[in-house]
């Protein structure tokens, strides 16, 4: 089957600070692109926004009334964490997978959210947890407690303990009538999709949510999981060959929806087995190069992350983000450091892929586990519970509520919300940024991280001083570049101005210094002009 969509980059130049060697593939046309493509993504934690009626938990209404701040920051898709019905305060165990939780508000705040955001431009994607549901399932508890239930072969059992474990742990639970599998716990058992009637049902699932109430696609969990073959349980060929059909169904019912999958750990290698069955694979891979280079204030990690996954992938399609609602968060790993915090937002967003920034990454909330305490609720202002609610909150603000909040840094230039602001829109604005051939450039200084982007109307240059101290020991060099002969100018999107001119000769850049001194921190965006 060939793919109705591709993410394409138009070259990939791969130069790691080691080596000059260079991966170029022939430049291409640019062609129309599909709205992902173009997207930049704010995940949100319903229960954790803004509560809009005192109870303490956040609701659809609250989000509905925040959406102007989402425009502000130049995001143009949401990515909602489980809304359904769920005995959980997670909702990663769903009860009932054609309504709501009441907890959120009602279908009809639900649809009004959904209206707002389409107003807006915004695209609205859901999360799609089809890999297990609630042991508190109608359908489960029926097949858990009657006799020759029709929802028996729905779950998968056995009438002794097999005894083999997972990659998390023991997945047999005892059950009434024998033993259910379960990868996460006993509170999540796996539906069976070598059933042909489960799998059919989880397909009206994504009609229903995609045609009758008009969401724009789903985030899917826990994908790698979904089919197991005996003891083995994760990226199987029938999990494979389940999402290919998937993926069939939901293009043919919609073709303009968008899903991206959660394969927990993946680089480029492993997404790549997933191509013609989601659009996008979130990249763990790319995660860590942020995150490590901007920590650890060298570029290998990233140049490494970078280079494999463009090796693997060089039209993508892979999803990028620092961390998400299953770590710690990028504040707390940087320890508090906004400096560090400003340069892995930049690494991310000046680079392929489509980026998905975590509630609360913008203004630095900070958080480590367990879940609850990085699912706090987002820091609107200093005031009581940050400005959350007017009740009492399903759980206290972060420590730093008062220091780190949307009110406070609204208007504050250096503020890390400023950054956000300043670095989505330049790459909205910039197409080469979403979407140009991508070239990893040579600094001769691990502490500098550098890169180009270029496509049909553009080429930009990209600099980043990754450590705490200045630098000028240090030339950028690139082989084979995709830019024409001559002289360019660099005009400043980002940082400090330069006099210096770049001189290509023989499609190569060869020992040049942008600036003579790169301050801490430094981040520096040129165009090239001719």
């Amino acid at each position: 089957m060939k793919r109705f969509y591709f993410f394409i980059l138009l070259a990939a130049v791969l130069v790691t600070c080691s080596s000059p060697n260079v991966i170029q593939p022939t430049p291409s046309a640019e062609v129309e692109r599909s709205w992902w493509e173009e997207a930049v993504f704010y995940e949100i934690f319903v229960r954790s926004f803004y509560d809009s009626n005192g109870d303490g938990i956040g609701d659809f209404n609250g989000i509905a009334e925040k959406l102007d701040y989402l425009t502000d920051l130049g995001v143009n898709g949401i990515w909602l964490m489980p809304i359904h019905p769920s005995p959980t305060y997670h909702g990663y165990d769903v009860i009932n997978y054609f309504n709501v939780n009441p907890q959120y508000g009602t279908i009809t705040d639900f649809i009004n959210l959904l209206d707002e955001a389409h107003r807006r431009g915004m695209h609205v994607i859901i999360d799609l947890v089809i890999n297990h549901t609630s042991n508190k399932n109608p359908w489960f508890v029926n097949a858990n407690s009657i006799p020759n239930s029709p929802y028996r072969n729905w779950y998968i059992w056995s009438e002794t303990d097999p005894g083999y474990s997972s990659p998390l742990g023991d997945p047999w639970h005892p059950g009434n009538q024998g033993y259910y599998y379960g990868i996460f716990n006993g509170g999540m058992p796996d539906l069976n999709y070598t059933n042909p009637e489960a799998g059919a049902k989880m397909l009206q699932v994504v009609q229903y949510w995609l045609n009758t109430i008009g969401v724009d696609g789903f985030r899917v969990d826990a994908v790698k999981y979904l089919i197991e073959e005996g003891e083995k349980q994760e990226n199987t060929v029938s999990t494979h060959n389940w999402l290919e059909n998937f993926y069939i169904t939901y293009k043919a019912d919609k073709p303009e929806a968008f899903t991206v999958g959660e394969v927990w750990g993946a680089g480029a290698f492993a997404a790549k087995t997933y191509q013609n069955e989601l659009d996008e694979i979130f990249s763990f891979e790319l995660a860590g190069g942020f995150v490590n280079s901007a920590q650890g204030e060298s570029n290998t990690g990233m140049n490494s992350a970078i280079t494999f996954t463009l090796k693997d992938l060089p039209d993508g399609p892979y999803a990028t983000f620092l961390t998400n609602h299953d770590q710690n968060r990028v504040m707390s790993v940087m320890n508090g450091k906004i400096d560090k915090a400003k340069v892995a937002a930049a690494l991310m967003l000046t680079s392929p892929g489509t980026p998905f920034i975590y509630y609360g990454e913008e203004i630095g909330m900070e958080g480590v586990k367990p879940d609850e305490d990085i699912r706090r609720p987002m820091q609107w202002n200093g005031d009581a519970n940050a400005g959350f609610t007017t009740g009492t909150p399903w759980r206290a603000p972060g420590v730093n509520y008062t220091q780190a909040n949307v009110s406070d840094e609204t208007d504050d230039p250096n503020s890390l919300l400023s950054f956000y602001r300043t670095f989505i829109n330049l790459r909205n604005q910039h197409t080469a940024l979403k979407n140009g051939s991508f070239s990893l450039v040579n600094t001769d200084n691990t502490g500098v991280y550098a890169n180009l982007r270029i496509n049909n109307s553009e080429s930009i240059l990209i600099l980043v001083n990754l450590t705490k101290s200045p630098i000028s020991n240090y030339n950028i060099t690139l082989q084979e570049a995709q830019i024409q002969d001559g002289s360019y100018h660099l005009k400043s999107l980002f940082g400090q101005e330069t006099q210096s001119e770049l001189n290509v000769v023989e499609h190569a850049i060869n020992n040049f210094k942008p600036l003579n001194d790169l301050s801490a921190y430094g981040i520096y965006i040129f165009q090239l002009e001719p």
